[in-house]
């Protein structure tokens, strides 16, 4: 029962890593509590957030985050951010020249970041903005982080962002330290000229001046640990930043050895840009991503809603409870978010908590790094019911659903899984049954939640290693947070028993319970396979010569496709999961 903090560095690569982030804090930002009185939570947040103090003496809580992006990816954020500025610099400037002044107007800011502004001045807002028994009572300009962050959380206006939402920093409600955000001017987030669109263009980049101001970054945050376990990267799988962060993961596994890089590949569903020379890009960049970055990772995992990663996938991925709308990237990122907050609670809690590289341990056995994630989001519980008879309505399968682009293989076969559920706080974890009663299922009769979900995964996996972990406190929502959630959930996001009566207003979902698992498993075997197969049915020096035109060499590209057929192939048969060579293969057959 240890609460020794071992911290966490996160590093964000790309928009659509940016985009999952941002609603991945602004969950934490929701969980945190500043009242001295209340009792410490179940996660503890000192382990991906650092204190710090401004330049007036004013103490300061950011995520401990190194985010890159390209020019134009910012809108209204500030690079270094408003928490540390120390004012303009006033001092006179000599020029003997003449000067031509281009004067541009900034872009507008959404509804939401204007009420964020008038918060953090400590402006009063209107009362359709708070009721007025809680308006904040403080004058301007003296509003309290805590003040700021229950007042937010306690919003009854309703923001409706989707048509607004053009960059991650249009949704963001926490303040950022000034080593967090890192542009890269080299590429533009918008137009057609100088984008990032090649594996080769992102592996070039880390050198000279990136690669400095990289390494500067990570110095900062990794001298100020006392025990840093390691980092968990976030890195978009479709662009030039698999490039990037395939050298990224190498540095990190080069210099910091013995820490845990756990690496979630981001895929959103769509691109409004997308082409057919496009889509091959993409394919080429998520294939080469996905063979450096597991090779030099503890654990690598992709996450996605699309219906599978080649460039025919099927239909989305769909929830039961969930409106969410695959196309935009501010509801598909959110979905990943509320996953992302569960599966990453393991190594992020005050008590038993498991350590990232015991959990890529657990699961990256024989070779086998790169694993599939799967989650029920929200976790179909009723209200005031218990958790047996929760899973005994999901006797045939299992509540979840693919994560990861990768369908499960059904025959009960499984090397290894981590499972957890989080969020059923105020619900039986065992059954309630009136001794003498019938009981149900054979889950009823069960003394602990962890008996309980053990031997529900059991039923479906009976022989696979299996690691749990049952966290009470839920994933909690606040604004800008997109309301996706069905009419048939509560506050607390369980299911009523009645919709909301005809007229009355729409529930608004305050937070949820989440399960989750991550698996290594035969069903990655078809998975890799297809996406070798995608890659290797044209000749790219024919098809796509100017995606090799910044590296890689033909012979490194064919060198990956090897290692990908052999990663596929690993997952093959329980009994030899090690990555042989072609000419082991060739003996065997």
């Amino acid at each position: 029962m240890s609460s020794l903090c071992r911290e966490v560095i996160t590093l964000q690569l790309g928009h659509y890593s940016n985009f999952a982030g941002t609603h991945w804090w602004n969950l934490q930002d929701a969980s945190l509590s500043y009242d001295p009185e209340t009792p410490p939570g179940e996660i503890q947040s000192d382990v991906v957030f650092r204190e710090g103090q401004t330049l007036g003496g004013h103490v300061t809580y950011t995520p401990r985050l190194i985010a890159m992006d390209l020019k134009g990816s910012l809108r209204t954020l500030r690079q270094e951010g408003s928490l540390y500025d120390a004012g303009k610099d006033t001092s006179a400037v000599t020029w003997d020249g003449s000067i031509m002044m281009h004067e541009q107007s900034p872009p507008a800011k959404n509804s939401f970041l204007e009420d964020l502004d008038k918060l953090d001045k400590g402006e009063m807002l209107a009362e359709a903005y708070f009721p007025s028994s809680a308006q904040p009572q403080c004058s301007a300009g003296s509003l309290s982080v805590d003040t700021v962050n229950s007042h937010l959380a306690r919003v009854q206006k309703s923001y409706r962002l989707e048509g607004s939402v053009k960059v991650w920093s249009d949704f963001l409600r926490i303040h950022l330290h000034p080593r967090t955000i890192s542009v890269i001017h080299q590429y533009n987030h918008d137009g057609e000229a100088h984008r990032l669109e090649a594996f080769g263009q992102g592996e070039s980049l880390l050198q000279g001046s990136v690669l400095e101001e990289l390494e500067d970054r990570l110095h900062f945050f990794v001298e100020e640990c006392d025990y840093l376990q390691g980092f968990q990267v976030l890195c978009d799988l479709a662009d030039g930043f698999a490039g990037l962060g395939s050298k990224v993961t190498e540095l990190l596994h080069d210099s910091y050895g013995g820490r845990g890089i756990l690496t979630w590949g981001m895929l959103p569903v769509s691109h409004p840009d997308s082409t057919p020379v496009k889509d091959l890009y993409r394919l080429l960049n998520c294939t080469l991503g996905m063979v450096h970055m597991a090779s030099h990772s503890s654990l690598f995992c992709p996450l996605t809603l699309r219906g599978g990663l080649g460039r025919r996938p099927s239909s989305p991925t769909t929830f039961t409870h969930l409106n969410y709308d695959p196309s935009l990237w501010y509801h598909s990122s959110s979905v990943l978010a509320l996953a992302l907050d569960t599966l990453t609670a393991p190594y992020r809690l005050r008590n038993n908590s498991v350590p990232m590289w015991q959990l890529a341990d657990d699961l990256a056995v024989s070779g086998r790094k790169v694993v599939a994630a799967y989650g029920a989001v929200p976790f179909p519980m009723m209200h005031g019911s218990s958790l047996p008879d929760a899973l005994s309505t999901y006797t045939d399968v299992l509540p979840w659903r693919p994560l990861s682009g990768c369908a499960e293989a059904g025959d009960g076969r499984c090397y290894g899984q981590w499972a957890t559920l989080k969020g059923f706080e105020g619900q039986k974890l065992i059954s309630s049954l009136a001794a003498g009663t019938k009981l149900p299922t054979p889950l009823h009769s069960l003394h602990s939640g962890e008996d309980v979900l053990a031997s529900y995964i059991r039923s479906f996996y009976p022989s696979a290693p299996l690691a749990l972990q049952l966290v009470s406190t839920p994933s909690k929502l606040a604004p800008p947070f997109p309301q996706i959630f069905s009419q048939s959930l509560g506050a607390q996001g369980f299911l009523e028993g009645q919709p909301p009566p005809p007229g009355s207003p729409p529930r608004v979902v305050s937070s949820v319970p989440i399960m989750t698992s991550l698996q290594s498993g035969p069903a990655l075997d078809p998975w890799l396979s297809e996406l070798h197969r995608g890659a290797s049915a044209f000749d790219i020096r024919r098809v796509a010569p100017s995606f090799l035109s910044q590296g890689p060499e033909v012979t490194d590209y064919q060198e990956a496709l090897e290692q990908l057929r052999l990663l596929a192939r690993c997952y093959r048969d329980d009994s030899r999961g090690v990555m042989r060579s072609s000419s082991e293969e060739e003996d065997d057959d």
